[in-house]
């Protein structure tokens, strides 16, 4: 969440922001006044507490009619101190309800508009001509049946739609992806992470996915936990209710967990093969920094995401992402977008968000400097989300007769297999 004196010193940047994301405006005006009724019923209970002690002393003092007078006087300070908290408190609760409504407040660098109106930074590496090369590419999943790694008929037979196995190859394809990308980011100075796949309700709300992302969220009623759709839920809440000495940051974490998302709003979007699924595993990165220092984080992810994708030798591009596609967390968001052969166009691999001080704010994580205690800063990027890096690398780096070249970074965790070759039917 913002900071509420910063809403109260420039409440235009704040409806700005919103307007930028395409999300009620009359919200700043309505916690506006919550936080000034919260104040001032504040300052009306601190003032009649105040009496009601001073009165206390007077009590033990005074004799016959002045005392009679004084304990009648106590008796309606006492109700007039209740009602007064209950005002408190229920003017704090308002507040605080409306508070986790606002979204992050987005960059003033961020392009404004919706999901199509995104700025392409740059773009990297050749896509290939495959009429110049005499054959027509196949898409992953048909390439998938031919080398024996991908099953979607059996994944929907087992669990449903958007469910698949990875066989043979393909398992392994997957293993030696986590293991590259634990490798790449433990060189970065990342502290790998197993994280955990299900999370209590306050580490889900305090990351900023019970919100507008909530439909796509898994929910246990019976246990009231959460199954993640990222480990940046887990890594996030890690320092929950902590303060961090500043001589420690950055803290930068990698965590590998299973990832479960409704996909709630893609009905008839990617219903072929597994670009979009229910289930997948995924390599995070996440930082922790001072406040002061995240925008220089944020181009540090961008680059290990550009060096990442770069040692699979995929065409990509950078986008900046556009204001009502930020999601309520990020104040600005990056995403990589690989080029996919099949559909002629580029797709979302990796995204990297800044998310200043929101998420922070809502877990109570903080650094001590010196005497001050304030929020941190906290960040997220994405280096691996398995299935569709399988994607792009199939389809990119696939040959004539169905095998596919294996990228070098990937070799040695394929005990130096060069090619994945078809099997026999």
């Amino acid at each position: 969440m913002i900071d509420l004196r910063l809403l109260r010193e420039d409440p235009d940047r704040v409806r700005a922001s919103q307007r930028a994301r395409g999300e009620d405006v009359a919200l700043v005006d309505a916690l506006l006044s919550a936080d000034e009724r919260r104040r001032s019923s504040g300052v009306r209970f601190d003032e009649l507490r105040a009496e009601q002690k001073a009165l206390g002393k007077l009590i033990p003092k005074a004799s016959g009619d002045e005392k009679a007078e004084l304990l009648k006087k106590a008796g309606q300070l006492a109700a007039d101190v209740k009602a007064a908290d209950a005002e408190r408190d229920e003017a704090a609760a308002e507040t605080q309800e409306l508070l986790v409504q606002l979204g992050n407040l987005v960059h003033p660098d961020v392009p404004v508009g919706g999901e199509e109106d995104f700025v392409t930074l740059e773009t990297h590496g050749e896509i290939r001509d495959f009429e110049a090369e005499g054959f027509a590419p196949k898409d992953h999943l048909e390439l998938g049946q031919i080398l024996g790694a991908i099953d979607v008929e059996r994944g929907a037979k087992v669990s449903g739609s958007r469910f698949y196995f990875l066989t043979g190859v393909g398992a392994l394809l997957e293993l030696a992806l986590v293991n590259a990308a634990i490798a790449q980011a433990t060189a970065a100075g990342f502290t790998p992470m197993l994280t955990p796949a299900l999370v209590r309700p306050q580490s889900m709300a305090g990351t900023g996915f019970l919100g507008q992302a909530a439909q796509d969220v898994y929910h246990l009623d019976k246990d009231d936990l959460y199954l993640v759709g990222t480990s940046e839920v887990p890594l996030a809440a890690y320092h929950m209710d902590e303060i961090i000495d500043a001589d420690r940051l950055p803290l930068r974490y990698a965590g590998f967990s299973p990832c479960f998302r409704r996909e709630a709003g893609s009905h008839g979007k990617d219903t072929r093969g597994i670009f979009r699924v229910h289930q997948f595993d995924k390599v995070e990165m996440f930082s922790y920094v001072a406040p002061e220092d995240s925008q220089a984080e944020h181009q540090r992810l961008l680059e290990w995401e550009r060096q990442w994708l770069t040692s699979l030798e995929l065409p990509f591009r950078v986008i900046d992402v556009a204001s009502g596609d930020l999601g309520s967390s990020a104040s600005r968001k990056f995403d990589c977008e690989a080029w996919i052969p099949t559909q002629g166009k580029y797709r979302e691999l990796t995204s990297t968000s800044d998310c200043t001080e929101y998420q922070s704010r809502r877990l109570s994580v903080r650094v001590r400097d010196g005497k001050t205690v304030r929020p941190l800063a906290t960040l997220n990027g994405t280096l691996c989300a398995v299935p569709r890096t399988i994607v792009a690398i199939l389809e990119n780096h696939q040959q004539a007769d169905g095998s596919v070249r294996v990228p070098e970074v990937l070799r040695p965790y394929l005990g130096g297999r060069e090619v994945l070759e078809p099997v026999a039917k």
